[in-house]
Protein backbone atom coordinates (compact mmCIF):
# COMPACT_ATOMS: atom_id res chain seq x y z
CA UNK A 1 0.00 0.00 0.00
CA UNK A 2 0.94 3.74 -0.05
CA UNK A 3 2.83 5.67 2.70
CA UNK A 4 1.49 7.91 5.47
CA UNK A 5 -0.43 7.35 8.68
CA UNK A 6 -2.94 4.55 8.48
CA UNK A 7 -1.47 3.10 5.30
CA UNK A 8 -0.16 -0.45 5.14
CA UNK A 9 -1.07 -4.08 4.58
CA UNK A 10 -3.97 -6.11 5.92
CA UNK A 11 -5.98 -4.44 8.62
CA UNK A 12 -4.59 -0.99 7.84
CA UNK A 13 -8.13 0.31 7.71
CA UNK A 14 -8.53 -0.37 11.45
CA UNK A 15 -5.73 1.90 12.68
CA UNK A 16 -4.01 5.25 12.07
CA UNK A 17 -0.39 5.77 13.14
CA UNK A 18 2.01 8.71 13.27
CA UNK A 19 5.67 8.89 14.35
CA UNK A 20 6.76 10.89 17.42
CA UNK A 21 9.96 12.62 16.36
CA UNK A 22 12.13 14.60 18.82
CA UNK A 23 15.20 16.42 17.48
CA UNK A 24 15.14 14.36 14.30
CA UNK A 25 15.09 11.02 16.13
CA UNK A 26 12.18 8.61 16.37
CA UNK A 27 10.99 8.54 19.98
CA UNK A 28 7.88 6.42 19.45
CA UNK A 29 4.77 5.84 17.41
CA UNK A 30 1.22 6.89 18.23
CA UNK A 31 -1.45 4.47 17.04
CA UNK A 32 -5.23 5.02 17.12
CA UNK A 33 -7.68 2.22 16.33
CA UNK A 34 -11.06 2.90 14.74
CA UNK A 35 -13.49 1.40 12.27
CA UNK A 36 -13.51 2.89 9.83
CA UNK A 37 -10.43 5.13 9.77
CA UNK A 38 -11.31 8.50 8.30
CA UNK A 39 -9.12 11.37 7.12
CA UNK A 40 -10.04 13.47 10.19
CA UNK A 41 -8.69 10.75 12.50
CA UNK A 42 -5.46 10.54 10.52
CA UNK A 43 -4.97 14.30 10.88
CA UNK A 44 -5.81 14.19 14.59
CA UNK A 45 -3.30 11.39 15.22
CA UNK A 46 -0.58 13.37 13.44
CA UNK A 47 -1.38 16.48 15.51
CA UNK A 48 -1.37 14.54 18.79
CA UNK A 49 1.95 12.94 17.82
CA UNK A 50 3.38 16.43 17.26
CA UNK A 51 2.06 17.50 20.67
CA UNK A 52 3.67 14.46 22.33
CA UNK A 53 6.97 15.28 20.62
CA UNK A 54 6.80 18.86 21.92
CA UNK A 55 6.13 17.66 25.48
CA UNK A 56 9.05 15.25 25.34
CA UNK A 57 11.31 18.04 24.06
CA UNK A 58 10.21 20.30 26.93
CA UNK A 59 10.88 17.52 29.42
CA UNK A 60 14.39 17.06 28.07
CA UNK A 61 14.95 20.84 28.26
CA UNK A 62 13.85 20.93 31.91
CA UNK A 63 16.17 18.02 32.67
CA UNK A 64 19.10 19.78 31.02
CA UNK A 65 18.36 22.98 32.96
CA UNK A 66 18.30 21.01 36.22
CA UNK A 67 21.60 19.35 35.35
CA UNK A 68 23.12 22.76 34.54
CA UNK A 69 21.93 24.23 37.84
CA UNK A 70 23.41 21.29 39.75
CA UNK A 71 26.72 21.65 37.90
CA UNK A 72 26.86 25.36 38.78
CA UNK A 73 26.27 24.61 42.47
CA UNK A 74 29.03 22.00 42.39
CA UNK A 75 31.34 24.63 40.93
CA UNK A 76 30.52 27.04 43.76
CA UNK A 77 31.10 24.37 46.39
CA UNK A 78 34.44 23.48 44.84
CA UNK A 79 35.43 27.15 44.99
CA UNK A 80 34.58 27.31 48.70
CA UNK A 81 36.67 24.33 49.74
CA UNK A 82 40.45 24.82 49.56
CA UNK A 83 41.19 28.45 50.44
CA UNK A 84 38.55 29.06 53.08
CA UNK A 85 38.64 25.64 54.74
CA UNK A 86 42.43 25.80 55.17
CA UNK A 87 42.23 29.27 56.73
CA UNK A 88 39.31 28.33 58.98
CA UNK A 89 41.00 25.22 60.34
CA UNK A 90 44.25 27.10 60.87
CA UNK A 91 42.38 29.76 62.85
CA UNK A 92 40.60 27.14 64.97
CA UNK A 93 43.91 25.39 65.68
CA UNK A 94 45.42 28.65 66.91
CA UNK A 95 42.80 28.89 69.70
CA UNK A 96 42.88 25.28 70.89
CA UNK A 97 45.52 25.87 73.57
CA UNK A 98 45.10 29.61 74.22
CA UNK A 99 41.27 29.78 74.27
CA UNK A 100 39.58 26.34 74.15
CA UNK A 101 36.08 27.80 74.55
CA UNK A 102 36.59 30.04 71.52
CA UNK A 103 37.98 27.10 69.54
CA UNK A 104 34.85 25.09 70.39
CA UNK A 105 32.59 27.94 69.22
CA UNK A 106 34.49 28.19 65.95
CA UNK A 107 34.24 24.44 65.36
CA UNK A 108 30.46 24.73 65.69
CA UNK A 109 30.38 27.69 63.30
CA UNK A 110 32.50 25.71 60.84
CA UNK A 111 30.11 22.75 61.10
CA UNK A 112 27.08 24.99 60.46
CA UNK A 113 28.77 26.64 57.48
CA UNK A 114 29.80 23.39 55.81
CA UNK A 115 26.47 21.68 56.52
CA UNK A 116 24.62 24.49 54.75
CA UNK A 117 27.08 24.93 51.87
CA UNK A 118 27.21 21.23 51.01
CA UNK A 119 23.58 20.31 51.54
CA UNK A 120 22.05 18.24 48.75
CA UNK A 121 18.44 19.39 48.65
CA UNK A 122 16.95 22.45 47.03
CA UNK A 123 18.11 24.91 44.42
CA UNK A 124 16.47 27.71 46.44
CA UNK A 125 16.52 28.87 50.04
CA UNK A 126 15.35 31.84 52.08
CA UNK A 127 17.37 34.97 52.77
CA UNK A 128 17.19 34.13 56.49
CA UNK A 129 18.85 30.73 55.94
CA UNK A 130 21.56 32.20 53.72
CA UNK A 131 22.27 34.94 56.29
CA UNK A 132 22.71 32.33 59.02
CA UNK A 133 25.39 30.66 56.94
CA UNK A 134 27.01 34.03 56.19
CA UNK A 135 27.12 34.72 59.96
CA UNK A 136 29.08 31.48 60.47
CA UNK A 137 31.41 32.36 57.62
CA UNK A 138 32.11 35.85 58.97
CA UNK A 139 32.69 34.58 62.51
CA UNK A 140 35.37 32.28 61.16
CA UNK A 141 36.94 35.11 59.17
CA UNK A 142 36.85 37.37 62.25
CA UNK A 143 38.98 34.80 64.04
CA UNK A 144 41.71 35.63 61.49
CA UNK A 145 41.12 39.35 60.97
CA UNK A 146 40.22 40.28 64.55
CA UNK A 147 39.33 43.97 64.81
CA UNK A 148 40.40 44.51 61.20
CA UNK A 149 37.06 43.13 59.94
CA UNK A 150 33.95 45.19 60.65
CA UNK A 151 30.52 43.92 59.58
CA UNK A 152 27.31 45.96 59.36
CA UNK A 153 23.91 44.45 58.59
CA UNK A 154 20.76 46.39 57.74
CA UNK A 155 18.13 43.75 56.98
CA UNK A 156 14.47 44.72 56.80
CA UNK A 157 12.52 41.98 58.67
CA UNK A 158 10.06 41.51 55.82
CA UNK A 159 12.90 40.42 53.51
CA UNK A 160 13.94 37.42 55.61
CA UNK A 161 11.34 35.12 54.01
CA UNK A 162 12.34 36.09 50.45
CA UNK A 163 13.09 33.01 48.32
CA UNK A 164 16.55 33.37 46.77
CA UNK A 165 18.79 31.03 44.77
CA UNK A 166 20.84 28.84 47.09
CA UNK A 167 24.42 30.16 47.51
CA UNK A 168 23.75 33.48 45.82
CA UNK A 169 24.61 36.00 48.57
CA UNK A 170 27.25 33.94 50.38
CA UNK A 171 29.73 33.82 47.44
CA UNK A 172 29.47 37.60 47.10
CA UNK A 173 30.35 38.07 50.77
CA UNK A 174 33.25 35.63 50.44
CA UNK A 175 34.42 37.51 47.34
CA UNK A 176 34.35 40.78 49.32
CA UNK A 177 36.54 39.32 52.06
CA UNK A 178 38.92 37.35 49.87
CA UNK A 179 39.45 39.81 47.01
CA UNK A 180 38.37 43.10 48.57
CA UNK A 181 39.73 43.11 52.12
CA UNK A 182 42.31 40.34 52.38
CA UNK A 183 44.83 41.89 49.93
CA UNK A 184 45.08 45.02 52.08
CA UNK A 185 46.87 44.92 55.43
CA UNK A 186 44.38 47.21 57.16
CA UNK A 187 41.36 44.94 56.61
CA UNK A 188 38.14 46.89 56.28
CA UNK A 189 34.37 46.73 56.50
CA UNK A 190 31.53 44.84 54.85
CA UNK A 191 27.97 46.14 54.75
CA UNK A 192 25.05 43.83 53.90
CA UNK A 193 21.62 45.34 53.29
CA UNK A 194 18.23 44.01 52.20
CA UNK A 195 15.03 45.93 51.59
CA UNK A 196 11.76 45.48 49.74
CA UNK A 197 10.14 47.69 47.16
CA UNK A 198 6.86 47.11 45.34
CA UNK A 199 8.06 44.20 43.20
CA UNK A 200 11.53 43.10 44.33
CA UNK A 201 13.79 42.43 47.29
CA UNK A 202 17.06 44.30 46.78
CA UNK A 203 20.16 42.82 48.42
CA UNK A 204 23.50 44.65 48.43
CA UNK A 205 26.95 43.64 49.64
CA UNK A 206 29.49 46.47 49.87
CA UNK A 207 33.12 46.50 50.98
CA UNK A 208 35.64 49.33 51.32
CA UNK A 209 38.56 47.24 50.10
CA UNK A 210 40.92 47.43 47.14
CA UNK A 211 38.25 47.39 44.41
CA UNK A 212 39.17 46.66 40.81
CA UNK A 213 39.28 48.26 37.38
CA UNK A 214 35.76 48.35 35.83
CA UNK A 215 37.04 47.10 32.47
CA UNK A 216 38.71 44.15 34.17
CA UNK A 217 35.45 43.40 35.96
CA UNK A 218 33.48 43.55 32.70
CA UNK A 219 35.88 41.08 31.08
CA UNK A 220 35.72 38.82 34.12
CA UNK A 221 31.91 38.59 34.04
CA UNK A 222 31.95 37.74 30.34
CA UNK A 223 34.46 34.89 30.37
CA UNK A 224 34.16 31.25 31.37
CA UNK A 225 37.79 30.94 32.41
CA UNK A 226 38.55 29.62 35.89
CA UNK A 227 40.33 31.76 38.45
CA UNK A 228 39.62 34.61 40.85
CA UNK A 229 36.05 35.85 41.25
CA UNK A 230 34.57 32.66 39.73
CA UNK A 231 31.92 32.69 42.48
CA UNK A 232 30.56 36.12 41.57
CA UNK A 233 30.52 35.21 37.86
CA UNK A 234 28.65 32.00 38.67
CA UNK A 235 26.02 33.88 40.68
CA UNK A 236 25.56 36.41 37.88
CA UNK A 237 25.02 33.62 35.33
CA UNK A 238 22.49 31.81 37.50
CA UNK A 239 20.48 34.98 38.19
CA UNK A 240 20.28 35.74 34.46
CA UNK A 241 19.11 32.22 33.70
CA UNK A 242 16.40 32.43 36.36
CA UNK A 243 15.17 36.01 35.98
CA UNK A 244 16.15 37.03 32.46
CA UNK A 245 18.96 39.18 31.02
CA UNK A 246 18.07 42.10 33.31
CA UNK A 247 18.16 39.93 36.43
CA UNK A 248 21.93 39.67 36.79
CA UNK A 249 24.21 41.36 39.29
CA UNK A 250 24.92 45.08 39.21
CA UNK A 251 28.51 45.77 40.30
CA UNK A 252 29.96 49.19 41.09
CA UNK A 253 33.71 49.30 41.68
CA UNK A 254 36.95 51.05 40.90
CA UNK A 255 40.58 50.60 41.88
CA UNK A 256 41.01 51.63 45.52
CA UNK A 257 37.33 52.50 45.89
CA UNK A 258 35.85 49.25 47.16
CA UNK A 259 33.06 47.25 45.54
CA UNK A 260 29.27 47.25 45.78
CA UNK A 261 27.30 44.29 44.42
CA UNK A 262 23.52 44.50 44.04
CA UNK A 263 20.96 41.83 43.19
CA UNK A 264 17.21 42.22 42.77
CA UNK A 265 15.03 39.19 43.47
CA UNK A 266 11.39 39.18 42.27
CA UNK A 267 9.01 38.97 45.21
CA UNK A 268 6.56 36.85 43.21
CA UNK A 269 8.12 33.53 42.21
CA UNK A 270 5.55 30.85 43.18
CA UNK A 271 7.27 28.23 41.03
CA UNK A 272 10.18 28.22 43.47
CA UNK A 273 8.29 28.44 46.76
CA UNK A 274 8.08 24.67 47.24
CA UNK A 275 11.73 24.14 46.37
CA UNK A 276 12.78 25.39 49.81
CA UNK A 277 10.62 22.83 51.61
CA UNK A 278 12.73 20.20 53.30
CA UNK A 279 15.88 21.84 51.99
CA UNK A 280 17.82 21.62 55.23
CA UNK A 281 20.85 19.48 55.83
Amino acid sequence: GGGGPGAGGPGAGDAAAAPIVVDGALAGVLVAFAAPVRAALVRAVAEVADWCAAQLALGELDASRTALAEAELRALRAQISPHFIYNALTAIASFITTDPARARELVLEFADFTRYSFRRQGEFTTLAEELRSIHSYLELERSRFGDRLAVTLRIAPETLSTVIPFLSVQPIVENAVRHGLEPGERGGGIRIEARDDATHTEITVEDDGVGMDPEQLRALLNTDADGAHVGIRNVDTRLRQLYGPGGGLVVETNTGAGTLVRMRIPKSQPQHALDTAGAGA
